[in-house]
């Protein structure tokens, strides 16, 4: 009995990380998605060389600021702060962990049954956002400059 449970630990540890990473890229990707839709639309930025051509031009093109390379790095540096509104909630018949926000963005209220709360699970969901904003950051800004379609399942189910 006691070497068919050692048996399944590991298998339960390597859901539970599997559950938590795939949660926080998901998390991750929803956040960033928010975000870039908060931006005003006709805000640009001023991309290119600012260096004066020998004809005396300039070779500056302005681009939507909403998914410029800047801002979204800029969004990279501190969208894994917002793991802190996530809590965890578990399937009732599987077990697996999935992550939902605890605290909308609008702040309307928000059913809360089920999800566990708490400081364990806020800092192991930030730490893994940070893990996959750091690894993937490439990716994350190749996919989201671009619009992309299914960013979430692209990037979390196929590449993470």
């Amino acid at each position: 009995l006691a070497l068919a449970l050692a048996s399944l630990l590991p298998t339960a540890g390597a859901r539970r990380s599997q559950d938590l990473h795939c949660g926080a890229c998901r998390a991750l990707v929803d956040e960033l998605e928010w975000e870039i839709a908060q931006v005003d639309p006709r805000k640009t930025i001023q991309m290119g060389s600012f260096r004066i051509n020998p004809d005396g031009s300039q070779s500056v093109v302005e681009v939507p600021y909403a998914r410029s390379e800047a801002h979204l790095t800029e969004l990279l540096e501190r969208v894994c702060e917002k793991m802190k509104e996530y809590g965890e909630k578990a399937d009732p018949a599987t077990h697996r962990k999935s992550y939902v926000r605890v605290i909308s963005h609008d702040g309307t209220k928000m059913d809360l049954s089920g999800v566990k709360f708490d400081g364990d699970v806020t800092s192991s969901l930030k730490f893994a956002c940070e893990s996959i904003a750091e690894e993937y950051e490439d990716e994350l800004i190749e996919f989201l400059s671009h619009e992309a379609e299914n960013v979430k399942d692209r990037l979390c189910s196929k590449r993470t």
